[in-house]
């Protein structure tokens, strides 16, 4: 009885599919007439099945303006021989002159995560059916180019076709999908448009990343992330490529260093290749800085060149001027921030003033806060309390990491207790909880201390509001949370 019960008998669309496909060539011929709702079943039990030869077919007749193969290669795992297959649909589609009678194919999309519906509501409702036959009807075209979705084009026989894909290159790893759909853009000569909205870009040779971003749109791409140790030279080198990402909106670049063998006119020239690109860049909202080691002295070089307002700026593990300071707190573009990173950063030989204007400056919108691991101290901590309390719309602050006395916590609590939608403030242990120089922590001190927070936010009528405290360990870095009770790293646990 259990088995009947977990045991699902195949849908009769399955079964019918399945039968079809006993005979490919009598499949491939009931192609033009085949009702447009059976479409996709038909392709999931042909790529399950790998009937490369109807999954060709498939792709020259597809009925609709997006094909999200990406989410069905999730499901049924890449396997080459049924990519290779729709790759060689495409093309003889692109071939024709004349455009078949049932295609509408504009966009072939290989992103894992999109339109993972799509292939399941199939056996739902009729009316979820036909909202995925025309996606461009339900979602309007806003600009003129549109990567993020499914968009109808005019009905030139010869438009090209885009392939909507997220990239991530890594050194050593070989992919023969991506060679695979490389070499067909190649072959295709404009009719293949290759769309990447998320780039990723490991340690690759400086080489094999120009030769595959010559094949990508680069005006696709909207999420960029270099997380590679360059040395400033070779930033300089990628640089043009940035600025061709005019619809980028979010900027991640971690671990840019600067060679002693290069000259201080070498420095300012590659420096100046870098930042000249952010005048192109009219779209972008976050960025992310970490380990930047050019940055110290010339953030304003990067800041001036903004084209837009800023929602996120992360600046972590780099070295920062007070006079880097004051140019960000009087920067016009970073007035609406909602989530500031200074994690990293050490503050404990700046003046506080500009760090106070910033946060008056986004006071009505700033949502996270995050000043782990600045060496703040109570007197510059004092410094900002008064502009703290007044960000209404703060939901987390984070501060670990800093010499704070329980005082100071104590203080803090009492100036933010007024903020209502602040839910979450990570904290140091205070400096009455360790018991040496060494940073060794007395847990029972740190548990009464934090017991004692508890208590106040009872008191003041906000006990929903969580306060915990994460503590790196001297021994092995990993952190010791307590909410309430300690969470210990395995160097406080007995052998």
């Amino acid at each position: 009885l259990l088995c009947s019960l977990m045991w699902a008998p195949p849908r009769l669309l399955e079964l019918a599919g399945q039968s079809l496909l006993r005979n490919e060539a009598l499949a491939i011929a009931a192609l033009e007439e085949l009702p447009t709702e059976l479409f996709p079943p038909l392709f999931t039990v042909a790529y399950a099945e790998r009937r490369s030869k109807t999954l060709k077919a498939m792709v020259q007749s597809w009925p609709f303006a997006c094909l999200p193969l990406g989410s069905l290669m999730k499901e049924w795992q890449p396997h080459q021989e049924n990519f290779q297959a729709a790759l060689n649909g495409l093309d003889v589609l692109l071939a024709q002159e004349v455009r078949p009678r049932r295609w509408k194919l504009q966009v072939l999309d290989l992103r894992k995560n999109a339109h993972r519906d799509f292939w399941t509501t199939w056996s739902g409702s009729r009316a979820s059916v036909y909202s995925l036959m025309e996606p461009e009807a339900t979602q309007p075209m806003k600009k003129k180019r549109r990567v993020d979705g499914c968009r109808m084009r005019g009905k030139q026989p010869l438009a090209p076709v885009e392939v909507l894909i997220d990239l991530c290159l890594k050194e050593g790893s070989r992919d023969k999908l991506l060679a695979s759909l490389i070499e067909k853009v190649k072959q295709k000569k404009g009719l293949l448009h290759l769309c990447c909205k998320k780039l990723k870009i490991f340690s690759v040779p400086m080489q094999n990343i120009k030769m595959i971003l010559k094949m990508v749109q680069l005006d696709s791409v909207q999420d960029l992330e270099v997380n590679c140790t360059w040395k400033l030279s070779t930033l300089g080198k990628f640089a043009p490529h940035l600025g061709q990402m005019g619809n980028l909106r979010r900027l991640l670049l971690s671990h840019i260093h600067m060679s002693s063998y290069t000259s201080l006119e070498q420095e300012e020239h590659c420096v100046s290749q870098f930042t000249s690109q952010f005048l192109s860049l009219h779209h972008l909202q976050e960025l992310y800085l970490d380990s930047i080691s050019f940055l110290k002295g010339r953030l304003n070089q990067v800041l001036r060149s903004l084209k837009s307002p800023l929602e996120t700026l992360s600046i972590t593990n780099c070295l920062l001027s007070e006079s880097d300071l004051t140019h960000l707190s009087q920067c016009p573009n970073i007035s609406q921030l909602k989530d500031l990173g200074l994690s990293g950063v050490n503050l404990t030989c700046v003046s506080f003033e500009p760090l106070q204007v910033l946060l008056e400056r986004t006071s009505t919108t700033l949502q996270d806060l995050d000043l782990d691991e600045c060496g703040i101290m109570d007197s510059q901590f004092t410094a900002i309390l008064p502009a703290l309390s007044h960000c209404s719309q703060l939901t987390t602050f984070s501060f670990c990491g800093n010499p704070i006395s329980m005082a100071m916590l104590e203080n803090l609590l009492l100036h933010t207790i007024g903020l209502s939608k602040l839910s979450h403030v990570m904290y140091p242990a205070p400096l009455e909880s360790y018991e040496d120089v060494e940073g060794t922590l007395h847990l029972g001190r740190l548990a009464y201390l934090h017991a004692k927070l508890k208590q106040m936010l009872r008191d003041l009528g906000r006990p929903g509001m969580v306060w915990f405290s994460a503590n790196p360990c001297p021994h092995c870095g990993d952190r010791t949370f307590y909410d309430p009770e300690p969470i210990l790293c395995p160097c406080y646990m007995p052998a």
